[in-house]
């Protein structure tokens, strides 16, 4: 999908289209300071000057996504709003509305599926589609069915997406970004050499900054530079496993299928804050955002409907050090009380004379709660489990 976040908020500020936009940063007030502003007029015509902008912004928030219109002043996701408010301080910001965003995710991925069954799910904007045995599938090397695909998406929601098509996985995923917005791009087995060598090492998916700049290291700059070295050599330098997956990528090599169904291994929540919080200091504050993580957590379980036993927490300070501690329990759950509680015995572990920075909850060990009903069904009742009375650090309780 197209600047998924982004172009979900243009859906309701229309207004806002060809304007620099960036989403991210703190929670989600923007609406209700413009509806109490702007209470005589609907929302699409609140005047893009009423909306804050990336210029006045002041925390730590990171950019989920920007419009193509600040992505030409080099603002991007997962960069820093600070740091881009120095490349593009006009850019509008608004806050991510992960309801709306779900929403649509749902909303494209059945549409998609209505046309092609076979759809791996890669998060919530983006999917690998099998063309194969579809229907039409291979007319003009698989345009047709990108077409149908794309007005299909539109027409529903108003949203547009760029498809790459390609003989396998990786090459599609690349190709995807050939044409944004909008566009489809189709490349053959016969184009590694002149579409996907010439692209930075990085383009490929799974070489990351590390990785890149070793490659660097070794004169390695393009695709086609490590397509130039031996298998031997790259296992040499990367490793058994990773040199040999790196010179297949290069020569567009990759049998992995599409995935219709695959289970999560944990479900997170996590949030970086504003200012460093102190766990004496600031204890009430850091106490209401965990019990909201923990939360959102077990809301998250309860709506796909999973149930998990290891619960995590993770905490990086203000010396951007991380530490994780996590906790097994007896019986699955997805209550919020019981991931709290838990929760709070991972803190006990660890030394919080320090500041903090960001926060987290895990759940993992998940299963699925209607199969364990059905197990829990068909065998003898046990006793209950009681659970031990714990300190919580952040509530004093």
């Amino acid at each position: 999908m197209d600047a998924f976040f982004a172009s979900v908020e243009l859906l309701r500020y229309p207004q806002l289209k060809g304007l620099p936009v960036v989403i991210g940063g703190g929670r989600r007030t923007v609406d209700e300071m413009l509806r109490e502003r702007f209470a005589d007029r609907p929302l699409a015509k609140i005047p893009p000057e009423a909306f804050p902008l990336l210029k006045d912004y002041v925390g730590r928030g990171v950019i989920t996504t920007a419009t193509y219109p600040a992505r030409q002043f080099g603002v991007g996701s997962a960069m820093g709003m600070m740091k881009a408010a120095k490349l593009c301080p006009q850019a509008i910001v608004l806050p991510v509305d992960f309801d709306e965003v779900r929403r649509y995710s749902r909303g494209f991925k059945a549409i998609i599926r209505e046309i092609a069954p076979l759809v791996e799910d890669r998060g919530v904007d983006e999917v690998y589609i099998d063309f194969t045995d579809v229907p039409g599938g291979q007319r003009e090397g698989g345009r047709v069915l990108a077409r149908l695909i794309q007005k299909a998406i539109f027409d529903a929601t108003a949203l547009t997406c760029s498809i790459g098509v390609a003989p396998n996985k990786l090459i599609a995923k690349m190709a995807s970004e050939f044409n944004k917005p909008n566009g489809i791009s189709i490349v053959y087995e016969a184009d590694v050499q002149t579409k996907i060598w010439p692209l930075a090492v990085r383009k490929i998916n799974g070489i990351g900054p590390k990785s890149e700049v070793k490659l660097h290291k070794l004169h390695l700059h393009t695709i086609g530079d490590i397509a130039a070295q031996s298998r031997d050599w790259l296992i040499d330098n990367f490793g058994q496993a990773y040199g040999a997956w790196m010179h297949d990528a290069a020569w567009g090599r990759d049998d992995r299928p599409v995935v219709t169904e695959s289970e999560p291994v944990s479900m997170s929540r996590e949030t970086t804050f504003e200012r460093d919080l102190h766990a004496v200091r600031d204890r009430k504050e850091l106490g209401d955002i965990f019990t909201d993580l923990c939360t959102r957590v077990a809301e998250d379980l309860q709506r796909k409907g999973y149930v998990g036993r290891t619960i995590g927490i993770k905490l990086r300070f203000d010396d951007f050090q991380t530490a994780t501690r996590d906790l097994t329990l007896d019986d699955y759950t997805a209550d919020p009380a019981t991931i709290r509680r838990a929760a709070g015995q991972c803190l006990k572990r660890v030394d919080l004379a320090r500041k903090l920075r960001l926060l987290g909850v895990r759940v993992g060990k998940l299963a699925k709660a209607e199969e364990l009903k059905a197990a829990a069904a068909a065998a003898p009742e046990q006793p209950p489990h009681v659970a031990e009375q714990t300190l919580d650090l952040f509530s004093g309780t």
